[in-house]
């Protein structure tokens, strides 16, 4: 499968995933996503899907700023429907690198890796999307390189585990970070990805 270039100028981001541990779909757990994945998701690439794809990086690499990022340990709310505009659209990216879904989602095993009901829409928030961790005590395992600071290329995390915030405060503050950080660097990233998609574009027939 041939791919455009410029999808290699998009961050790569690396997760850990207590259920694909349980089930031994991947070693430790661990699961690397690349853009490529978010276009075969969606069928196309779009600034939608690249804005959806980078700021889920940025916001994961905030919340987990010292270990792997939990995939199935993120809730998202939207301030929008999830009928409205490219909300479903958005959340689906979204959804692919947390493992957060829906009502439709996975109900869980023994009340364990429940993924089901981590996307909340029409929420009551300030920003059009807010991303907190799970108060949950799924361990983290130690670091591999790269890890937590996945979307920077060669910069290694450290080792050792992050336990969940204690409080909601600190939750909250945590996650208005991450979104913050992340609207900002992912709208100037998308806009360098929009540029490289128009430049790859053929051109239109007269």
């Amino acid at each position: 499968m041939e791919l455009p270039d410029f999808f290699k100028l998009a961050p790569r981001l690396t997760v850990r995933d207590p259920l694909a541990e349980f089930l031994g779909a991947a070693t430790d757990g661990v699961l690397e996503y690349g853009y490529e994945d978010a276009v075969k998701l969606a069928g196309h690439s779009c600034p939608t899907v690249a804005s959806a794809y980078l700021l889920t990086c940025r916001a994961m690499a905030s919340l987990y700023p010292d270990a792997l990022p939990e995939r199935g340990g993120v809730r998202v709310a939207f301030r929008s429907p999830f009928e409205e505009g490219v909300t479903g659209v958005i959340a689906s990216v979204v959804t692919l690198l947390t493992g957060a879904t829906q009502a439709g989602g996975f109900k869980g095993l023994a009340g364990r890796f429940v993924r089901r009901n981590l996307q909340d829409f029409s929420a009551d928030i300030p920003l059009a999307m807010r991303f907190s961790r799970r108060r949950h005590t799924t361990p983290l395992r130690h670091n591999v390189a790269g890890a937590g600071r996945a979307h920077h290329r060669g910069t290694p995390g450290r080792s050792g585990s992050v336990p969940d915030p204690p409080g909601a405060p600190r939750v909250t503050q945590r996650s208005t970070t991450a979104i913050a950080i992340a609207s900002e660097n992912s709208v100037r990233a998308s806009r360098t990805l929009r540029a490289r998609h128009h430049d790859a574009a053929p051109p239109a027939r007269r």
